[in-house]
């Protein structure tokens, strides 16, 4: 132990970024805490170079290495389950470029999410990846393809990659992609690393597409007698050619424990289940869009349309966004984010439900109706911990499994980390997953970073 200090220290330069005594409990585990693992040191570079003599030293030591950033993941990707050394990258977040000739900007992997999209937006530019959690680290969003409320009109974090620097896990530096808009040239190795979860290299540099700023936004609530119905309506809205930039459902059910933990009010109480819309885009083209969406929403079972003032708009997303820590404050729960075909949302919704009743496990449901990424929050209640470990094994498996009969996934946006491996391995194909743990030797022929996680067997 004394000997990976001081050979760290020495590569660092700088004994206040090297711990290892008594490292903190939340550098061992995801922001859920409850998965947790075991570390030599927590090391925090802050350039390339260090990034790459760690690894230089990790590989010829052949000592595991754990990449982290903010550590707001839920599936356990930041878990050191070998030991070894965590590379926190948290220090690693300047801008180091805003081009806007190419509408790029070149950032380091532990800019926060948040803080990089209001620098851009004070410069009448925008970055449309939209995760929850927008503390979250520009590299923590790469790493596991972040998606979010906005992905229906604008796409994921992997549509907004332009290049990536990168330190593979012998130390080696390459960069991958560039500022240019098209490549054709040989395999997109930068795609390979967006949500590979640390799997294959250290992200230390990320040259990232931008867009014009819209001009106004506008958010609209649709209530419902019940999920069923507004499920049902979201296609019709979706061909009604209107271009929403986000499309939420909510139970009424959810939304009270999203009020009783945020002291924020909903509208439309009465209401069995809501529709959240938000449109971005000129004014006059926004107003072209709420008329057509009033008569679409009307026709096809909406009890209502409101469309929200500034203040209204700002509570009710504060409380769309609080769901998952609403349902934390009652009860220890499971959070699943899965995917299915967008027509197929009503049909897994529905088994959802009949399932919830069936096993007695409350489920509570909410999530993306323009995309078909549904989050669950499986609420574990009074159970003992052997009850629920039990059930919560034997649940997710009949809830996994008619996901993958409808065509669906393990994950939208969460990743596969440590919880869903069992499942994503399940679901996969022996050819699958035999091509991912080639690529994974091809990177990392030593198999020290971040080993055990997501499709590694």
């Amino acid at each position: 132990m004394n000997r990976l200090a001081n050979d760290l220290r020495s590569i660092i330069g700088d004994g206040s970024r090297v711990v290892t005594d008594h490292i903190e409990p939340r550098f061992l585990s995801d922001v859920l805490g409850r998965l947790s693992g075991f570390a030599d040191a927590v090391v925090f570079p802050v350039s390339t170079q260090e990034v790459s003599e760690i690894m230089k030293y990790s590989y010829e030591n052949e000592i595991p290495v754990t990449p982290r950033g903010a550590g707001t993941n839920l599936v356990g990707s930041t878990v050191p389950v070998s030991g070894g050394i965590i590379l926190d990258l948290s220090r690693m977040n300047r801008i180091l470029e805003l081009d806007t000739a190419t509408f790029t900007a070149t950032v380091e992997p532990g800019v926060i999410l948040e803080e990089f999209q209001k620098y851009v937006e004070d410069k009448g530019l925008f970055y449309p990846p939209d995760p929850g959690e927008k503390t979250a680290t520009i590299g923590g969003t790469i790493s596991t393809n972040a998606g979010g409320m906005r992905a229906v009109k604008y796409g994921v974090t992997r549509d907004y990659v332009r290049g990536l620097e990168l330190v593979l896990a012998n130390g080696e530096v390459m960069t991958v992609g560039s500022k240019n808009v098209k490549d054709s040239s040989g395999l997109s190795l930068t795609n390979l690393i967006i949500g590979s979860e640390g799997t294959l290299a250290v992200i230390t540099k990320c040259i990232l597409k931008l867009l014009p700023l819209p001009e106004a936004s506008r958010s609209i609530i649709l209530p419902y007698p019940n999920l069923s119905m507004g499920i049902q309506s979201v296609l019709r809205i979706l061909h009604a050619n209107i271009s929403p930039t986000a499309v939420e459902f909510i139970e009424r059910s959810v939304v009270k424990l999203g009020e009783d933990y945020s002291g924020l009010r909903f509208p439309f109480p009465n209401a069995g289940a809501y529709l959240l819309l938000t449109f971005d885009g000129d004014v006059s083209e926004l107003k072209e869009k709420m008329d057509r969406l009033k008569i679409a929403a009307h026709k096809y079972g909406a009890l209502d349309f409101l469309e929200l003032d500034e203040e209204t708009a700002a509570d009710v997303w504060k409380i769309r966004g609080c769901l998952v820590k609403a349902v934390e404050a009652v009860s220890e729960q499971e959070p699943v984010d899965i995917v299915v075909p967008i027509d197929k949302t009503a049909d897994f919704l529905s088994f959802v439900h009949a399932f919830e009743k069936q096993c007695g496990m409350q489920m509570v449901g909410f999530g993306h109706a323009g995309d078909g990424n549904v989050h669950l929050c499986v609420v574990r209640g009074d159970r003992s911990q052997e009850a629920w470990e039990l059930e919560l094994k034997s649940n997710m498996n009949a809830v996994y499994n008619v996901a993958q009969l409808l065509g669906g996934l393990t994950s939208g946006e969460h990743g596969i980390g440590l919880s869903k491996k069992p499942y994503f391995l399940k679901a996969s194909s022996k050819v699958n997953l035999d091509v991912m743990n080639r690529i994974k030797l091809a990177f990392d022929d030593k198999s020290i970073l971040n080993h055990h996680k997501a499709y590694i067997e």
